[in-house]
């Protein structure tokens, strides 16, 4: 049976005149419940996202129990309307794709429960797919013509920042990785200390997509200054703790200044969050760039006979003026630069799906349903390979590129 899946598989591969075949992602990793169908052609038949958010909202952050409950009572649901929505009947499914690791564990075992649940039901192989992975390759279901290994791919969400180069699925090399918070972290944090939350329009948005849309309105988006973290170390990690404290003591000052109530926002909030933005925007340019002068050198030549490429996924990916602030850096560097579609950005099933189409186009064997009890979570994860000692030994110093 998974032979034959496999070949069809393989027979399939990205090509519309073919028979294609259907792979579901379960995708249960945080606090966002999403279960999709996608063919080997890259076409999405349903995308279903049951997201948590306005209820941790309400409570200033993720509740690990809660979380669980929540996935609890709507991945069934969740699973019907996706194939009502794709019109599909789970024998037609070739495989199915859930995450694993990394993640927080009481959520990721409702995802993986429920996948055990359908493999022996309807007598499925099961393949176990890393988070981070997932992220880092679903920029390719919309750009496979365009967009081959080996690629840099830039991994920015609300817990994980990480840079590490592509060579398909369960084949990346780690060069540089977050000390302390993400930056969706950070942004979450500074909003809500901030107080964001007071004012109607952000009241249920995350503290990213709130800065952007509060930077926008900045009259004097110089107005606020923050230090530029790990400025003196020549590698490729992140930190975004200290841009994170500074926030905090500037928000505090100008709250004295002013007098703000307790349940009120500094006056020139807007001018805050264009400082803000821009110092994680340049912060992420300052460690991207070091990354590509790295994998371009000509002694290293990483990207072999691809063109030189970064890809910028994950949550933070949403924001377009980090983005464009990436996209202008990558472009001095005659490096093109990509993103998944904003819906994609995000945690989701698709891409979750996707990963599992890419394992079974490499050759990766799924687990029989006869065997996935033998598939486990895992908190923490890290990736194949890592470079970050070759990194940090280049010393590589550079001439920055300033933010747009």
């Amino acid at each position: 049976m998974y032979a034959t899946a496999n070949q069809v598989l393989r027979n399939a591969r990205f090509s519309s005149r073919r028979a294609v075949s259907y792979v579901l992602g379960i995708e249960t990793s945080c606090d966002d419940t999403g279960i999709a169908i996608v063919d080997t052609a890259g076409k999405v038949h349903a995308n279903v996202l049951e997201s948590q958010q306005e209820f941790h909202t309400r409570y200033g952050g993720i509740i690990p129990p809660r979380a669980q409950d929540l996935h609890r009572a709507r991945i069934a649901d969740a699973f019907e309307r996706c194939l009502a929505e794709s019109q599909l009947q789970p024998e037609q499914l070739a495989a199915i794709a859930v995450t694993t690791r990394p993640g927080l564990p009481l959520s990721l075992v409702v995802g993986l429960r429920y996948a055990r649940h359908l493999a022996r039901r309807h007598q499925k192989p099961l393949l176990a797919v890393h988070h981070m992975e997932a992220h880092a390759l679903q920029a390719r279901m919309e750009h496979i013509e365009d967009l081959q290994y080996p690629y840099l791919c830039l991994l920015i969400s609300g817990g994980h920042s990480q840079l590490a180069m592509v060579y398909g699925p369960g084949r990346l090399t780690l060069l540089g990785e977050t000390l302390d918070d993400a930056p969706g972290e950070a942004f979450d944090k500074i909003a809500r200390r901030l107080r964001l939350y007071v004012l109607p329009q952000y009241r249920l948005w995350n503290g990213g997509r709130a800065v952007e849309h509060a930077a926008q309105f900045a009259r004097n988006p110089d107005a606020y200054e923050f230090p530029l973290p790990l400025a003196r170390q020549r590698n490729c990690n992140f930190s975004f703790a200290g841009i994170k404290n500074n926030a905090f003591r500037a928000i505090r000052h100008q709250e004295r200044n002013e007098r703000t109530p307790v349940d009120g926002i500094i006056s020139n909030y807007s001018d805050f969050c264009a400082g803000l933005l821009r110092a994680v925007s340049r912060h992420l340019m300052h460690r991207t760039q070091r990354a590509l002068e790295f994998c371009l050198q000509p002694e290293m030549n990483l990207f072999g006979q691809a063109p030189p490429t970064l890809v910028v996924s994950g949550g933070v990916a949403n924001n377009d003026v980090i983005f464009a602030n990436l996209e202008h850096l990558a472009k001095q560097y005659n490096c093109r630069c990509f993103r998944p579609s904003k819906r994609y950005c995000s945690d989701n099933g698709v891409m979750i799906a996707w990963h599992g189409i890419e394992q079974l186009q490499h050759g990766i064997k799924p687990v029989s349903s006869h065997d996935v009890d033998n598939i486990q979570v895992e908190g923490s994860a890290g990736f194949h390979e890592s470079a970050m000692e070759r990194l940090q030994e280049a010393a590589i110093k550079c001439r920055w590129v300033q933010p747009l």
